[in-house]
């Protein structure tokens, strides 16, 4: 299974991901860009309170570091709601791109594209991104513990399956940075739920949810093979100097992404 890189582009811009093959892809860090604190400095949420202009101005750098800042336009970033909701874009023609737009801003926490120049982009501060590859195609995927409870992350790939015809054993997920399983407690009512739909959730305490192995497991019921999931085991909470977390800034930060694009 390809292995993510860190790549670092003359502008300080950082990605763990990969340019290489037909999608590139990537976590962003939170270097390199133009926002002020509290949401310094590579912000990519519009709904935080940042200058629309520099997040406007992050979100072009970002595209830049991935080889398709040109697309800035075509960009597509959903209204993300914490649902299963999973948006497919499959042209880039102007009148279907509005229709996907208009279809992502009602909300939705997961895009498939395999629409070749049609960048995608979601943003996170300790939730879980989760990127699908595979050959004609991608997904996106937003896994707070509602989606991840719903199995998002499984119905983007099965969206991603069927918009491609490309089968489960083809693609690779990779899990970018989020909130460990160590630091993430909830209530023993959650642990429940969670228990009910997947094992061995909790390995670092009753009430300490591991929001990865639980997506691990949704992908492979998807189809996947567990080795071609691939979890980045990357720290919100601990590399706070690298991602934002809202937990560790108490609510007051800026957003990474998951940003992927089909050339």
């Amino acid at each position: 299974m390809q292995e993510l890189e860190r790549l670092v582009n003359d502008t300080g811009v950082a990605l763990v991901g990969s340019l290489e093959g037909p999608v590139a892809f990537g976590f962003t860090e939170r270097t390199g860009g133009v926002s002020k604190p509290p949401y310094a400095s590579l912000n990519l949420g519009s709904h935080v309170g940042d200058a629309p202009e520099a997040v406007q101005e992050n979100r072009r750098r970002v595209l830049a570091a991935l080889g398709c800042e040109e697309a800035l336009g075509r960009l597509i970033v959903p209204n993300q709601v914490h649902g299963d909701h999973v948006v497919t874009v499959s042209s880039s023609d102007t009148t279907a791109l509005g229709e996907a737009r208009a279809e992502a801003a009602a909300g939705a926490d997961a895009v498939v594209c395999t629409a070749p120049g049609v960048p995608v982009l979601l943003c996170f501060a300790d939730c879980v991104p989760v990127i699908v590859v595979c050959p004609g195609g991608f997904a996106v995927v937003h896994s707070g513990w509602r989606g991840t409870y719903a199995k998002i992350a499984g119905t983007a790939a099965r969206a991603l399956g069927e918009a491609t015809g490309c089968a489960p054993s083809d693609m690779r997920a990779y899990i970018g940075p989020h909130i460990l399983g160590d630091e993430y407690e909830v209530s023993a009512e959650l642990i429940e739920q969670f228990s009910q739909r997947f094992t061995d959730i909790n390995p670092s305490g009753p009430r300490m949810l591991d929001l990865a192995r639980a997506i691990t497991q949704a992908l492979v019921r998807a189809g996947l093979a567990e080795g071609s999931v691939l979890d980045t085991c990357l720290s919100t909470v601990r590399h706070n100097d690298r991602f934002y977390s809202y937990r560790a800034e108490n609510g007051s930060c800026g957003r990474h992404a998951a940003v992927a694009v089909m050339r």
